[in-house]
């Protein structure tokens, strides 16, 4: 289990937010676009921000893949270096422009590109080799293949600085193995490697050593049928047993509580190291966000990918405007006091008034749409 503290310094030695601008230039493309004859190679290209993601990347990716899914047989996404495939969005550069139409642009159109690849019409692969994070699992998991390595590590750790799991975590959290996806979308869990195959996040695994190969027998495909096959020839099994799988009856069991309290209170009944270790987690958490993102996951697992992404952005539009959001961002990535002043701070003092507020619907005109490209194909 990872406790509260290490998840904080992973948040912190990723980056998960570096820029100054949502939209910064750089003197450098941060989006890399590649064009072969049957296939279009995209590297999110900002390695010293870990691939965090901007809206101009935002922008940038769309128009390359709403393009190639015309012109193209199969699409490639990667990250530039060795350390992350992409270590989110930009999210302290959004909470100091506050509320503004550049920061509503940004949710509005990451999660349209979440939805552009859940509809994508030929085949999606991302090659989530290093740190694949919050923006980053939106980039990937909705995709038809997820290529882990021995360098991936996989999570989402929202609720450690007031926000939800969102990107898509409404759909593809609860669609995880019995209670998994609430026990990583509340806890921040980290997965690493053959591990985020055995959850079930990736669809295959290779060594990170064998990518330029894959990619080049991708590349070289003639015929789409054959990607399965090819995709299958580079993978290799798990070589030992889930790093979870010791856990996974406690994690169905005290997951399954119907209400948030219930849940720590059946932790604290349980008396185990992990028990104590997840409870202790779990209680370094905005409780804010951990009620709201639980009642998330619940409505997320009767949802579509389209409606769930409509639904996180009236949640982040709200959570923007009230919520502990920038209070999290503050002490885990501006001040680094690790001393988040959450408000309640215990999980008796979110009401269900409260919770309701953030899924509220929007006015009319400012709710989340989509293109008719996309509400044409059935997810």
């Amino acid at each position: 289990m990872i406790a509260a503290r290490q998840l904080v310094r992973n948040l912190q030695s990723n980056k998960m937010v570096v820029a100054k601008s949502l939209s910064t230039a750089n003197t450098e493309a941060t989006i890399i676009a590649n064009d072969h004859p049957i296939c279009g190679i995209l590297t999110v290209n900002r390695p010293k921000a870990l691939n965090a993601l901007n809206l101009d990347m935002v922008r940038q990716i769309t128009k390359h893949l709403k393009t190639w899914e015309r012109t193209k047989s199969l699409v490639i996404v990667k990250g530039a270096g060795e350390k992350s495939f992409c270590a989110g969005g930009d999210v302290r550069a959004i909470v100091e422009a506050g509320l503004t139409e550049e920061s509503k642009s940004f949710f509005r159109e990451e999660y349209q590109m979440n939805a552009l690849i859940g509809s994508y019409r030929i085949p999606y692969i991302a090659f989530i080799d290093g740190i694949t994070m919050g923006g980053g699992v939106g980039l990937s998991v909705h995709g038809k293949y997820r290529v882990a390595t021995e360098r991936t590590m996989f999570a989402m750790p929202e609720t450690a600085i007031g926000l939800f799991p969102d990107v898509g975590g409404s759909y593809f959290l609860p669609r995880l193995q019995g209670n998994l996806g609430l026990y990583l979308g509340l806890t921040g869990y980290r997965l690493k490697g053959e591990d985020v195959l055995r959850a079930g996040i990736a669809t295959h695994y290779c060594e990170s050593s064998k990518l330029n190969d894959l990619e080049k027998a991708l590349t070289d495909c003639k015929d789409i049928i054959e990607i399965p096959n090819i995709l299958s020839a580079f993978s290799t099994l798990p070589s030992r047993e889930f790093v979870l799988q010791e856990h996974l009856e406690k994690i169905n069991k005290h997951f399954s509580k119907r209400s948030l309290e219930e849940i720590l209170k059946s932790l604290e009944k349980d008396g185990s190291k992990w028990a104590e270790s997840t409870l202790k987690t779990l209680l370094k958490m905005s409780p804010t966000s951990l009620k709201v993102s639980k009642y998330q996951l619940e409505l997320g697992s009767c949802m579509s990918l389209q409606e769930c992404l409509k639904m996180e952005y009236r949640m982040v539009l709200r959570f923007m405007e009230d919520s502990d959001f920038k209070e999290g961002v503050r002490a885990l990535l501006i001040d680094k006091d690790q001393k988040p002043n959450w408000k309640p701070n215990s999980v008796d003092g979110v009401t269900e008034d409260r919770v309701n507020f953030y899924f509220a619907p929007l006015p009319l005109e400012e709710e989340l749409q989509f293109d008719i490209n996309i509400l044409k194909h059935k997810l």
